[in-house]
């Protein structure tokens, strides 16, 4: 038995046709799957359908998916130990990178990080119980979405399950704020425990794609940001001591980014030195592109991206006694450079999340999602304004499945648009179709 193409589920492949590779059925699943589709709805930075030039979840998926597709393509002609397998997590396939990276953003809710923050207070404050993105991914890929033939969602080969799960252990554990829910670590864990991993230890896999989402987070919403007018490429404004500070803050205030030494610098001059570095490169650019701020922007992203991937590279771990995918120069891992990249991701935080329109849209979507959720909470009430697909599924899966994790289930795959279809007909003066198809 191929222990990385193995299925939880079909493991005699009754419902698979043989004659596609195990990853190729994988990426037929998921691009065919009602959530792979909804990410065209689902806001990356802007709101999904604020304009045609910005990114939403979809495109970035299949952005991290062309990039990390093609470093798992270079990785494997640079690094002997790849062709000799001695080990299933400590191997890159890029098939089976390119397929978790088009599913690593499944599990967000509509309007971004706010409906995820959102969703977990509620259930937190209310249940005890967590609504994590990376977790819920599991979620609909592991129960939520039906195929013929399973009733394990999607049902995926081990190694593409396993190169989605960037964060290697149960949600429920002490300490722990990314997971993944016990209900599918159950799962989790056993093909863990069939691979031999050790703990805390994600596969090279799930290592590559985490690290080209920062890739293109870094350099993606930047272009976005510059597009949209609120990242001004003048003196100015990368030179504001306030913008600087505000950067400077959330890396701070970041505790998920400090394995990079940032108490070993002065984060403020590298700050400022990243700005300027950055600046200066687009005025030479924005001359070398006649002036075109549209060429000089798609540059500077092609320039960025390409200068982030082409320094990926896999270094030994021996604390952990397995490997790390990460930025290498001169066979070490590069800190300036994924320092670099933390300040370009904060950077497109700060001058797009923080800016105070962004904000007024997050402070609606709250309204929105907390008074949808109050509406579907109540069981006896709520049972009658869910779709009965939803509440036929409930009741036969009741035993496991609590109704506040229902409901978190169902506003977590909405879309930005249909939230908003949703709570306008149960709180605006706009009605719905009785023949609509929900």
């Amino acid at each position: 038995m191929d222990i990385r193409k193995y299925r939880l589920d079909d493991t005699e492949k009754l419902h698979s046709s043989e004659a596609r590779d195990e990853y190729e059925k994988d990426y037929a699943r998921l691009i065919q799957s009602p959530a792979f589709r909804r990410l065209q709805g689902k806001s990356q930075v802007f709101g999904a359908g604020t304009g045609d030039y910005y990114r939403t979840r979809l495109t970035h998926s299949l952005e991290v998916s062309q990039i990390a597709r093609e470093v798992a393509r270079r990785l494997g002609k640079t690094y002997a130990f790849l062709a000799v397998p001695e080990h299933p997590g400590l191997m890159l396939e890029p098939e089976v990178v390119e397929c978790a990276s088009l599913a690593h953003d499944l599990g967000h809710p509509p309007f971004g990080h706010k409906g995820e923050e959102v969703l977990n207070r509620l259930l937190t404050a209310r249940y005890g119980l967590p609504y994590e993105g990376n977790a819920q991914n599991f979620r609909i890929l592991m129960f939520l979405e039906k195929r013929a033939g399973s009733d394990s969602g999607l049902d995926l080969t081990a190694a593409v399950l396993l190169a989605i799960n960037k964060y290697p252990y149960p949600l429920t554990e002490p300490g722990r704020i990314k997971g993944v829910y016990d209900m599918e670590w159950d799962a989790v864990g056993r093909l863990r425990a069939m691979w031999g991993m050790p703990a805390d230890c994600a596969t090279l896999e799930a290592q590559l794609m985490d690290l080209c989402d920062d890739i293109a987070y870094s350099t993606h919403d930047i272009e976005d940001g510059i597009r949209a007018g609120k990242i001004l490429m003048s003196r100015s404004f990368f030179e504001d001591d306030s913008l600087i500070g505000h950067v400077v803050r959330e890396i701070v205030d970041d505790q998920g980014n400090m394995n990079v030494g940032w108490e070993q610098i002065d984060i403020g001059a590298m700050v400022k030195t990243v700005l300027e570095a950055y600046l200066t490169q687009w005025e030479t650019v924005y001359e070398d592109s006649g002036r075109e701020p549209s060429r000089a922007r798609r540059e500077m992203k092609a320039r960025w991206v390409s200068k982030f991937a082409n320094q990926v590279g896999i270094l030994d771990d021996p604390a952990r006694g397995w490997k790390r995918v990460t930025f290498v120069r001169d066979g070490v891992q590069d800190i300036e450079l994924l320092r670099t990249m933390e300040i370009l991701k904060k950077l497109a935080w700060v001058t797009l999340i923080k800016d105070f329109r962004v904000q007024r849209l997050q402070k609606r979507s709250e309204i929105m999602i907390t008074r949808l959720w109050e509406t579907f909470m109540e069981y006896e009430t709520g049972k009658l304004i869910l779709p009965p697909d939803w509440i036929a599924n409930y009741e036969q899966q009741k035993g496991r499945w609590q109704w506040e994790r229902l409901v978190a289930d169902y506003i977590s795959g909405m879309t930005d648009a249909y939230a908003e279809k949703v709570y306008a007909e149960l709180y605006a003066s706009r009605t719905g179709s009785i023949y609509e198809r929900d």
